[in-house]
């Protein structure tokens, strides 16, 4: 009987200390799950001001490149006109910008990659003294303020006889993108499997053609990414482009001077946006290659 009523009681006990034990849990399991609330919340607010911050700028520009007039306290422009588009277009030395920045852009392209690839190729495949110093080195260029170096170019430049010419020009356009050109493909390179080289050699191949046809298709990737990042630095580079080639040359970004001087905001408005339509459509192109890695894998010293 005494057995029996102990049962009892131990039952009656670890039923009224189940619950306790349940709400103790509730009470643990509360405030993670209020933490949780609090930082979607703040993710939340990150991914809005992100959208307001870049979408912002943009929708301004959108606006007043469609606004008869818009000026302070009006919510709204007051009317809406296409006149801004067709000065900009009917423009001369408008259109001359644009000429300049389409034929001088890829060239500087151009060059910086038959200058840059081969030392990227070097940096990847071979060890010497003082290899990783170079690379480092190449931040020499962005380190300090570059109207600085362009300022020091400039007393050169005078003395070659390179001040207002397209050669200039092209020559200080290139500093821009050396770290480019040379930081992701050295990566590219360095990470083009040897076995495959020591293959191709083995069947027959010269070194010539291994390069050709194992080695660079690889690294391709790689190099057009370096060769989109560096036509974007070299189109935006306004500060060097104005100093060598003022006032003979102009191009879109060293034009914009001019159009916020002189020209209405509805003006500088539509050029912004015919700017921008390069950078997008190169971006859009290569956000595969950016997105999977190698742009971050460029800027890795192995």
């Amino acid at each position: 009987m005494a057995d029996a009523i102990n049962a009892t009681s131990l039952t009656v006990a670890k039923t009224h200390v189940r619950p306790a034990r349940a709400g103790h849990r509730a009470r643990e399991v509360a405030p993670g799950r209020s933490g949780g609330v609090g930082s979607r919340i703040l993710i939340a607010i990150f991914a809005i001001f992100m959208i307001l911050f870049i979408i912002g700028p943009l929708l301004w520009l959108a606006v007043h490149a469609f606004a008869g007039s818009w000026t302070y306290p009006s919510l709204a422009p007051s009317s809406w006109t296409l006149r801004w588009w067709a000065e900009v277009f009917g423009d001369p030395a408008l259109g001359t910008a644009v000429r300049n920045s389409l034929i001088i852009t890829p060239l500087v392209v151009i060059a910086s990659a038959l200058i840059c690839l081969p030392a990227a190729y070097a940096f990847a495949r071979y060890n010497f003294l003082g290899r990783k110093t170079f690379l480092i080195g190449l931040f020499a260029v962005n380190a300090f303020p570059k109207i600085g170096l362009f300022a020091t170019l400039a007393t050169l430049f005078y003395a070659l006889n390179l001040m207002n010419t397209i050669l200039g020009i092209v020559i200080v356009q290139i500093l821009g993108t050396i770290i480019f050109m040379t930081w992701i493909p050295s990566a590219a390179f360095a990470a083009v499997p040897r076995s495959l080289e020591e293959a191709a050699r083995d069947a027959g191949a010269s070194k010539l053609r291994v390069f050709f046809s194992v080695t660079l298709p690889m690294a391709l990737p790689g190099i057009l990414v370096a060769a989109v990042m560096s036509f974007l630095a070299a189109f935006d580079e306004a500060q060097g482009t104005y100093l060598v080639g003022a006032p003979t040359y102009f191009t879109m970004p060293t034009e914009m001077y001019t159009l916020v001087l002189n020209y209405p905001n509805q003006v500088a408005a539509v050029f912004s946006i015919l700017m921008s339509i390069p950078s997008v459509v190169l971006l859009m192109v290569a956000r595969k290659r950016i997105m999977g890695g190698q742009l971050a894998e460029g800027f890795q010293i192995r």
